[in-house]
């Protein structure tokens, strides 16, 4: 099985909890990983790479993703979301309009420094174990770009949903967290999900029951999605029937060969006739080099 899954995470479940769950379901030995992590406690689209797609890993790594985040007013936490010690409160006086306002302020290129409560590492040790001994580093300001910041709506008792469209490196319980230092009253995140990750969208994203319903029957593999689905961001070379023994093997493909002049990019889509085989690198002199060599007959599909 060669594909992406894309999977609707519940909340409370790692992100390695799933690709656990979805390898237990495919043949043994069947090479499974994510497209991007998301916490325990948020929710939605988590792309799962499975066979071949998992070295397709850094070429949808990048692709927007889209969240709505739940925004509480007037507390503000250690953790900047709501699994947080309570570090200080507030009274709120910012309401809608206020909150329009100060939005702007944070849609852009933008510098965040993260909690300690985050992935990040520091002399090979990640933040967030350094935080539960106690400790604490000084960390440095990390641009990241947010492309825009919907206001959705009211929720009532200081909470405001808000729709981010941003790439990668955004952490959005700080990006909370700031909203609410801007507004002088504090916030946290109180929730989170993600709702789109390049194509993947969670209308059609799968729960982990569905999949299990789905594996049980023998249809799992009705529900991967073709190798090159999530890639069509990248151009495309074309090379025939001609080419088929040196495709297998991995080598260079020669500039005459192709259907065309290869594009002026750093990486391109690689078809056989009508069939994905990998990732190129076009080269100063019109060849393509492989990246990734995915080509198994009948299998990239």
């Amino acid at each position: 099985m060669n594909g992406f899954l894309n999977l609707n995470k519940p909340t409370g479940r790692t992100s390695s909890d799933l690709v656990v769950f979805v390898r237990k379901r495919l043949p043994r030995g069947t090479a499974v990983g994510h497209g991007g992590t998301l916490d325990p406690e948020a929710s939605g689209v988590l792309p799962v790479c499975v066979g071949s797609a998992t070295r397709l890993f850094d070429y949808i790594i990048d692709k927007q993703k889209v969240y709505v985040a739940r925004l509480r007013l007037g507390i503000e936490t250690d953790t900047q979301d709501a699994t947080g010690r309570v570090v200080a409160e507030y009274p709120v006086d910012a309401g809608e309009a206020e909150l329009r306002a100060v939005l702007p302020r944070f849609t852009g290129n933008i510098l965040q420094i993260p909690t300690m409560y985050s992935a990040l590492k520091r002399d090979g040790k990640r933040l967030y174990q350094l935080a539960r001994k106690g400790e604490s580093v000084a960390l440095e300001p990390r641009p990241c770009r947010v492309d825009a910041i919907e206001y959705l709506r009211d929720e009532g008792g200081g909470v405001h949903a808000l729709r981010i469209r941003c790439g990668k490196g955004v952490y959005i319980r700080t990006l909370c967290h700031d909203i609410g230092r801007a507004l002088g009253c504090g916030a946290h995140m109180q929730s989170l999900e993600r709702v789109a990750a390049g194509i993947f969208d969670i209308e059609s994203a799968l729960t982990p029951w569905q999949v299990d319903a789905m594996a049980a029957e023998g249809r799992l593999s009705e529900a991967l999605l073709p190798l090159d689905a999530p890639l069509f961001h990248l151009p495309q070379v074309r090379v025939g029937e001609r080419c088929r023994h040196a495709v297998l093997n991995g080598n260079p493909l020669r500039a005459a060969w192709l259907d065309g002049p290869a594009p002026q990019a750093e990486a391109v889509r690689v078809y056989l006739k009508d069939e994905f085989v990998g990732i190129g690198a076009p080269q100063p002199n019109g060849d393509v080099k492989f990246r990734a060599m995915l080509y198994r007959p009948g299998e990239n599909g």
